[in-house]
């Protein structure tokens, strides 16, 4: 195995590099029959791409979307979806001090022991840049799955010593934060341009939740549900940890208070996340994740050459202050992409009508 695929019966594929003429994916066992357009895939992709705020990476990229199959008059075909988003605005140069050098806290280091060669220009698919196939794919099992009734949302809570609770959800999609309330926004963006003068970055926390899944999505033993949301949120760059439901603060509650009572009605609470021995219970399946702190940024560094010889680094180019901030829509893909492959695994188990 590769690593460059993701899913069973709704498989992704990505390749491309973060300075290669582009990023792309395929994605196998797509139903016939579903509307799909470049449009649907494209309010994803803005959603994730840099340049759009003065919070984020100066980089400019269109990021438009090309389907090059799997597509007829606007309706899946059942065939495998191709796509394709160019690079535009990729500068090589920035990153010609890194050939011989390793990047403290980057992949240099691993990727140059394990293959013997890597690609030094903003990490190859090290990147986080290849995340932008990872989103197109979330677009179009989120498009399948809306109209299943399952709908995903996210948005920051924590940034630095910042916490920003949830108030509103209509807030954080239109927030430049991804915030779900009204006052957070100015100590943020303070923070934010703290860290771009002085070169630094700074870690946060994410919430993204599943709406309307079904139960009995996953496995009892070794494709539990939580397992492989956990291992594809851990499969994003940068983050360091995963909770569902209340996650580490369960260490702290007592068993009559953490478990989710049941009555005729309902649950009277969702501790768990959604999720009861690997299967889905029919509530909102909860996921948090840490996100760490960028490790491009201009504060020098102790680092080796791939010589072992030793060396200092600053990494120039246009990076994210936060990270954590252009995470959000990725998290939300991954967590579609794992919904869409249990539900498709679930029908071919049990079939539609349960």
């Amino acid at each position: 195995m590769s690593g460059n695929s993701f899913g069973q019966c709704f498989r992704v594929t990505t390749f491309g590099e973060s300075h290669g003429p582009a990023i792309g994916g395929i994605v196998d066992g797509c139903p016939p029959g579903l509307e799909l357009s470049e449009h649907h895939i494209q309010i994803a992709l803005d959603k994730r791409k840099p340049g759009t705020s003065r919070y984020t990476s100066q980089r400019r990229e269109s990021d438009i979307v090309e389907i090059l199959s799997g597509v007829l008059n606007g309706v899946t075909t059942g065939t495998p979806i191709a796509f394709l988003v160019r690079n535009h605005d990729a500068r090589e140069k920035d990153y010609d001090q890194l050939k011989h050098t390793f990047r403290p806290g980057h992949a240099d280091f691993t990727y140059q022991k394990k293959y013997g060669i890597r690609d030094h220009r903003g990490g190859g698919r090290a990147s986080a840049r290849e995340t932008v196939a990872r989103v197109a794919a979330g677009a179009i099992a989120q498009l399948y799955l809306s109209r299943q009734g399952i709908h995903f949302r996210g948005c920051l809570t924590q940034m630095g010593d910042i916490i920003c609770p949830i108030e509103n959800w209509h807030l954080a999609a239109k927030a430049p934060f991804f915030i779900a309330n009204n006052h957070c926004h100015d100590k943020l963006a303070a923070k934010i341009d703290l860290l771009r003068r002085s070169g630094n970055s700074i870690g946060a926390k994410i919430y993204i939740e599943a709406l309307g899944v079904p139960i009995g999505l996953g496995e009892p033993v070794f494709s539990k549900l939580n397992a492989d949301i956990a291992s594809a949120m851990m499969g994003i760059n940068a983050v360091k940890a995963v909770a569902i439901g209340d996650g580490f603060d369960c260490v702290t509650q007592l068993g009559s208070e953490h478990r989710d009572e049941i009555t005729p009605n309902g649950f009277l609470s969702n501790h768990a996340g959604g999720i009861l021995g690997g299967i889905s219970s029919g509530q909102a399946i909860r996921v948090t994740l840490a996100v760490k702190p960028a490790a491009s940024i201009r504060v020098p560094a102790q680092s080796i050459t791939i010589n072992g010889e030793p060396n200092h680094v600053i990494t120039e180019g246009r990076h994210d202050p936060c990270v954590g901030l252009r995470a959000i829509p990725i998290a939300e893909a991954m967590l579609s992409l794992v919904i869409m492959d249990h539900f498709m695994r679930h029908r071919a188990q049990i079939g539609e009508s349960n």
